[in-house]
């Protein structure tokens, strides 16, 4: 296995730092690394917003679930689909544009979680920790006055990077599905009952599967924040009309 494979196969979420800074250079070079990424067009639909304010930081650990390990990270990265600086070149250019529609945010969600993702590899291949934060997506009145976002960009994805503690390095990385049940051959398969089973029993551990299932239901699908991040986004679409 080469090492980009084996740097993918070992990575996992760290949510615990070192007081540890991290070089400018390498920085720039994680942050040129995403921009690198594969994107629609070669649009680059989604602005990067690098967070250095430490009161912002701790806003923002605030602001996404209470998470105070953010305001501790040396890096802090906010994705943000970005469906508003072309428009606005379509209008400087004297064009005549519709206005953004959900398909442009879709498209545009797209480039910029692909871009987040090479800067994890990035990261990762500098010996660095990271952990997508999902809860950026929630509060979305708050996260917009908090970063100053105008209509027609989101917040995607939200990465914090580090020098993990040696405790989280020596974590076990979260086992994954097995692949006859995540890759599908040239159509989509429903699965029974007995497959969805299967496919989860390594989570069950000691427990039913529906033991398992309802916790986890109730724990993450049917949660406050599960709700709170639908409402959100539901909240950002009426811009569009919806």
């Amino acid at each position: 296995m080469n090492e980009i494979m084996e740097s993918l196969y070992q990575r996992k979420s760290m949510r615990a730092y070192e007081d540890r800074e991290i070089p400018e250079e390498m920085k720039k070079l994680i942050l040129k690394a995403a921009s690198q990424a594969p994107t629609a067009g070669c649009q680059q639909l989604y602005t990067i917003l690098d967070i250095t304010d430490q009161k912002l930081k701790e806003a923002l650990s605030e602001s996404c679930d209470h998470q105070p390990f953010i305001a501790k990270a040396p890096m802090v990265l906010v994705f943000c689909a970005d469906c508003k600086k072309w428009y606005d070149a379509y209008l400087e250019a004297g064009c005549e544009p519709r206005k953004p529609g959900v398909g442009d945010l879709m498209l545009a969600v797209t480039d910029t979680v692909i871009a987040a993702q090479n800067a994890v590899v990035a990261a990762e291949s500098f010996g660095l920790g990271s952990c997508y934060i999902g809860d950026i997506m929630e509060n979305c009145e708050e996260q917009r006055r908090l970063l100053c976002l105008p209509d027609y960009v989101f917040p995607a994805a939200m990465l914090v990077l580090g020098w993990p503690t040696e405790q989280q390095k020596q974590r076990p990385k979260p086992e994954r599905c097995e692949q006859k049940h995540i890759v599908h051959e040239n159509t989509y398969r429903d699965m029974d009952g007995e497959e969805l089973r299967e496919m989860f029993a390594y989570k069950c551990k000691n427990r039913t599967y529906e033991e398992w299932c309802n916790a986890f239901c109730n724990r993450k699908y049917n949660s406050d924040f599960s709700k709170e991040m639908s409402r959100s986004v539901e909240k950002y679409l009426e811009q569009f009309g919806l």
